[in-house]
């Protein structure tokens, strides 16, 4: 049984309930006849500033016809998508402008800072998926596990796992911890974790965040290959000079990769004098980048060594 100081969790959630709203979607699907039909969709969200920002899920919102947003006391206001990103699974949204009165005696929501997350940290999270009177719903639970990298087709993210009890309709609600800081963004992107809830980082989504309100996109660096870890069999199997780094298996048209002369075979060793133990090593140093930033790359190509001077782009 964890030790929980009742006290602190009970303000905690005083502190951030405010600000966590219900979100209903409405979006039109084709069927194998081709008609067309509504269906509706729900999950939650956080209410970020006095502009009537609201951060919540990408997969609640995507292709969505129609935003209703219930607040805490189950007033209704309508919302716009601002930008969305897929491979995050994050996007915002705005109340209508003549919405936005509602706002004054909500406070901004109170980011903490994901980087000094402990694993077995008591951490609440929050929903609101049916939008009723009485506020919102609350789970607890302790961080299982930090820095899990997980590959979908979009690419690689890195999530925080949680065994508080994160269920669909709270998807896209806030982390918190006991100082009712959102510490992350929950997320039911993955549908066979059962028991176990995932989140994206808050210092990953407030990246993210700032991106979505200044362009409605996501412009993210990038180098153009796609690459793998090498395993000692791999290693012998291809004789391979080294069993450390990222090795090299395709490398896309039109990239600063064939830019700079990258090839397949090439194993990348360092980015920037730091030396690349995996791939997820390379993938999280070249997303911390910025577009058109110049980055060194330290190949190994057939057991001889060279540096690269490569300029990364936007990701198309």
């Amino acid at each position: 049984m964890i030790p929980l100081n009742e006290k602190a969790i009970i303000e905690a959630i005083e502190k951030v309930s405010r600000n966590v709203v219900n979100i209903s979607s409405v979006r039109m699907v084709t069927d194998q006849l081709l008609r067309i039909f509504p269906i509706e969709g729900v999950g939650s969200g956080t209410i970020i500033d006095d502009k009537g920002h609201i951060l919540t899920n990408y997969h609640l919102v995507d292709h969505a016809r129609r935003l209703k947003v219930a607040l805490h006391d189950g007033k209704t206001v309508n919302a716009k998508v601002i930008g969305t990103d897929k491979i995050t699974d994050l996007a915002v949204l705005k109340i209508e402008k003549d919405d936005t009165r509602i706002l004054d005696t909500i406070a901004s929501a109170e980011f903490g800072d994901s980087t000094n997350l402990k694993v077995g940290q008591i951490v609440i999270a929050v929903g609101n998926p049916f939008g009723l009177h009485g506020g919102p719903t609350v789970t607890t639970g302790i961080i299982s596990s930090l820095n899990r990298h997980i590959e979908f087709e979009d690419g690689i993210l890195e999530l925080v796992q949680t065994d508080a009890a994160i269920n669909p309709g709270n998807s896209g609600g806030p982390l918190v911890n006991t100082n009712g800081e959102i510490i992350a963004i929950n997320t039911a992107k993955i549908p066979y974790a059962h028991g176990i809830g995932f989140a994206v980082p808050i210092n990953t989504a407030k990246t993210i965040l700032e991106e979505l309100i200044q362009f409605g996109k996501v412009n993210r660096p990038w180098l153009g290959v796609s690459t793998i870890n090498i395993t000692n069999r791999i290693a012998k199997y291809y004789r391979l000079p080294t069993n450390e780094g990222a090795l090299v298996v395709k490398v896309e048209e039109y990239s600063p990769a064939v830019d700079a002369g990258i090839r397949p075979g090439d194993i990348i060793e360092e980015i920037d004098e730091t030396r690349i133990e995996d791939i997820t090593d390379l993938s999280s140093r070249i997303k911390n980048k910025k577009v058109n930033e110049k980055t060194a790359l330290s190949v190994n190509r057939y057991g001889r060594r060279f540096n690269i001077l490569i300029s990364l782009e936007n990701q198309p």
